[in-house]
């Protein structure tokens, strides 16, 4: 009854031009099953939800032992990685932020697993290392997960990810002499660091330690706002705001750059639905300015007591009101900037301007209004693609933006507030040739006739005869909006041969809430019917073919990825899910699984449990189907999406792969976690894997 005991199955390889003879590890299967609203529900695979089990311990060894067996037999695997670090070893510096008259920026040489932090004096120099996460671990595995200075420049707040966990420990450096104070904070997470005016301490959000051993598993509920004052124990720390009838309640506190008030952001899950309170720095009493739910709110600043919101309050497309907080009824609001035809991403205050970041069919387009809501002018972007930034403060002359496309590494751009001129301030030298290549847009017909966005990249003269590898992607979930931007990683599977497909799905943001809620809850189907639909649309047009078409996606797209292979498996040569959430009954039982139920439903719902069931992956899957070839990959320190929802899927999968079918392998990674903070040489491991098993299997 143990899990490494092999089973044979012999399969063919047509690229490989030989039988792969493959001995997944046999897995128990425990005779469990939970009745759910009158349904019965086997789940004989749940032993491998305790991460801590030596069987599962085993299991895992056992699996990845196969996986890299199977891809050390591919020929250009080796070759593929060559490239792909050769690279990525190129200069990377991130925009600089201001604070005090230094300038604090990120940096990193080339392959350095970590990007390091500087700090200079003048905009323009080289700057002196003060924070090298390097140093922390052997293996780069500590990631520098935010960093925020004092308004005075004096002092640097950072928090830090160990293995790739969504747990944080908040430090504080003095950035005159490079050296840590001795602040150390523990069982963070989820938590900007908002330091006071007068640089004594700052704002911050934690949780209860968990129990010895559940660290990565137990649901994490009843977050607190808190303070810590510069030179104490985190014992010592001042609580702020707490709910202890609200669970699942989680808050993000920050001062407004006046330093008059401390602006408390209420969330619920993922919901973009949340309350929006505020305290004077100076008082002691929290004041519910916002406290319906009814809308999101995205504060962006404030002119004394009047606080400017993004919000989707009647506009699906989002808006700016301005509310002054001493007249706080609705009818004294005042709408700044109406909704127009295209999505109000991002709004941001600084030089006394409000620049707003637009989304039109997923490409950006960057207006400048002034704080009454009149147009100043449009920002002339590079070209099409993503542009984002547009920081600063109320004093600012000029700010910085990024800018980037699929084919385009990006730029950095100083933009000047008053004459509206974009200067590149830094543009990185990497050796791949966009100009070889082209995006298109097109847009996919779903089954109930919505029109889905594709974006489409592909080497210059692609002749359309259903022959390419083609690599097609997606997300459609938590009103997140997916953009062109440049991979290294897809760089170099463009290189080689390979089209990319990315898919706009409903479930995302991109086209504002009404596109987000049309795939949520009991109408998450329509984003897997978008995604087959992108699928049918490139082997219709004969960019490839179904022996030829791969699809990846990770977390809610893996998701995605295991929902639409169980749906369509004819579809599809090979599948990539990443980090899924593949176990639909029981996501909301781990770390912040609940917060996901605004978009996914609950189990706990006799409703959305019939829904979930019918396209949870893990469910659905049916034995002697004939599936594609599938690598699953995850971290064994995800507390995201913990690892068993891939191991449970893995485990059913292999069971149920027709046995000529194609190979079915997981790939678990160790110190790593749900994706942030990965170390750059694991990044370039997991990737040569990804597109290793794909030239093997397409």
């Amino acid at each position: 009854m143990t899990a490494n005991i092999p089973s044979l199955l012999t399969m063919m390889i047509p690229s490989l031009g030989l039988a792969a003879a493959i001995d997944y590890p046999s897995t128990r299967k425990a005779d469990v099953t939970e009745e759910l609203h009158g349904t019965k529900v086997p789940d004989p695979y749940r032993w491998l939800e305790d991460d801590n089990a030596a069987e599962t311990k085993s299991w895992v060894a056992a699996q990845n032992e196969v996986t890299q067996s199977f891809l050390k037999t591919v020929p250009h695997r080796d070759e593929i990685r060559k490239r792909l670090a050769d690279l990525w070893n190129f200069e990377r510096t991130g925009a600089p932020q201001e604070y005090g008259g230094k300038w604090f920026f990120t940096h990193n040489t080339g392959l350095q697993n970590q990007s390091v932090l500087k700090v200079s004096d003048t905009l323009d120099g080289e700057g002196r290392l003060l924070l090298d996460p390097n140093t922390l671990s052997a293996d780069g595995t500590v990631a520098l997960a935010h960093f925020t200075p004092s308004e005075d420049g004096k002092l640097l707040g950072y928090s830090i990810s160990r293995g790739g966990s969504d747990w944080n420990e908040i430090l504080v450096r003095d950035v005159a002499t490079g050296k840590d104070t001795g602040d150390h904070l523990q069982w963070v997470k989820f938590s900007g660091i908002s330091w006071a005016k007068d640089g004594s301490g700052f704002f911050y959000s934690r949780y209860d330690a968990p129990p010895e051993g559940a660290a990565l598993t137990q649901k994490n509920e009843f977050q607190k706002l808190c303070f810590h004052k510069i030179g104490t124990p985190q014992s010592e720390d001042q609580l702020i705001y707490e709910r202890k009838d609200q669970p699942k309640w989680g808050f993000g506190g920050g001062v407004t750059e006046d330093g008059k008030f401390l602006v408390i952001h209420v969330s619920e899950g993922t919901d973009p639905k949340n309350r929006l309170f505020y305290r004077p720095v100076d008082g002691d009493k929290v004041i519910e300015l916002l406290a319906d739910a009814d809308a999101e709110y995205d504060f962006i600043g404030n002119y004394d007591s009047v606080f400017y919101f993004r919000t989707d309050l009647d506009a699906p497309r989002r808006r700016v009101i301005a509310i002054d907080v001493t007249k706080p009824e609705r009818s004294a609001w005042k709408e700044i900037i109406p909704q127009s035809k295209d999505l109000l991403q991002e709004a941001s205050m600084v030089g006394g301007k409000l620049v707003v970041e637009y989304l039109k069919d997923a490409k950006s387009a960057v207006t400048v209004y002034d704080p009454t809501g009149t147009k100043v002018r449009d920002v002339d972007l590079p070209g099409i693609g993503s542009a984002a930034g547009f920081h600063g403060r109320e004093k600012d002359k000029q700010t910085f933006y990024t800018f980037t496309g699929f084919t385009d590494p990006g730029a950095i751009y100083r933009y000047d507030l008053d004459s509206g001129t974009s200067t590149l301030w830094n543009r990185p030298k990497v050796g791949f040739d966009g100009s070889s290549y082209e995006t298109k847009q097109v847009f996919a017909t779903s089954k109930d006739g919505t029109k889905v966005p594709l974006f489409i990249v592909h080497k210059k003269g692609l002749t359309l005869d259903g022959s390419h590898r083609t690599l097609l992607t997606g997300y459609g979930g938590f009103n997140i909006s997916i953009t062109p931007a440049f991979s290294v990683g897809r760089a170099v599977w463009l290189e080689r041969g390979g089209v990319l497909a990315v898919a706009n799905l409903r479930g995302g943001g991109e086209y504002g809430s009404e596109w987000h809620l049309a795939g949520t809850r009991l109408k998450k189907q329509n984003v897997f019917d978008d995604f087959i639909a992108a699928a049918e649309w490139l082997v219709n047009e004969k960019y490839t073919s179904s022996k030829k078409l791969a699809i990846q996606g990770g977390s809610n797209g893996g998701l995605l990825v295991g929902a639409c292979m169980t749906q369509r498996p004819d579809l599809y040569g090979a599948a990539l899910p990443a980090v899924g959430v593949m176990d639909m009954l029981r996501f909301h039982k781990f770390t912040i699984g609940w917060g996901w139920e605004p978009d996914y439903g609950s189990a706990e719902n006799p409703e959305e449990f019939k829904a979930l069931l019918r396209y949870s992956p893990y469910h659905a899957l049916k034995p002697g189907t004939r599936y594609p070839a599938t690598m699953v990959t995850t971290a064994d320190h995800d507390d995201r999406v913990v690892p068993a929802h891939s191991f449970k899927f893995a485990a059913r999968l292999q069971e149920c792969q027709a046995k000529d079918g194609p190979p079915v392998l997981i790939r678990i990674d160790t110190s790593a976690g749900h994706g942030a903070g990965t170390a750059l040489s694991k990044m370039i491991d997991k990737t040569a894997d990804e597109w290793s098993f794909l030239e093997a299997v397409l």
